[in-house]
C-alpha cells in the first residue's frame, strides 16, 4: 500500500506540527541575528524547513496535493502563501 492516503487527522496534526516547527526555527534564527536590546531586529529569512520526522512522507505529499505546502528542494518544504 505505498499509495495509501493518510488519515485526515494525521494530515491536520502534521500541518500544525510543521507550522510550529517553522515558527520556532524562525524565532531561534532571529534571536541570534538581532543587534541588541534596542534594535528592531531582522527577519530570519527562513522560509523552508525539513518536515518533522514523526510523520511519514505520504503525509507531506498529501499536504502538497492539498496546496498547503510546496516542495522547496533538498527534502524541505515551505508554506504556501494564501
Amino acid at each position: 500500500m505505498p499509495d495509501a492516503v493518510p488519515a485526515p487527522q494525521d494530515v491536520k496534526s502534521a500541518f500544525k506540527a510543521f507550522k510550529k516547527r517553522l515558527k520556532l526555527t524562525q524565532l531561534d534564527a532571529e534571536s541570534k541575528i538581532a543587534g541588541g536590546p534596542l534594535s528592531s531586529g531582522r527577519g530570519s529569512g527562513i522560509v523552508a524547513i525539513g518536515p518533522p520526522s514523526q510523520f511519514p512522507p505520504a503525509v507531506w505529499d498529501e499536504l502538497v496535493k492539498l496546496g498547503k505546502l510546496k516542495k522547496a528542494g533538498g527534502g524541505t518544504y515551505e508554506l504556501v502563501k494564501e
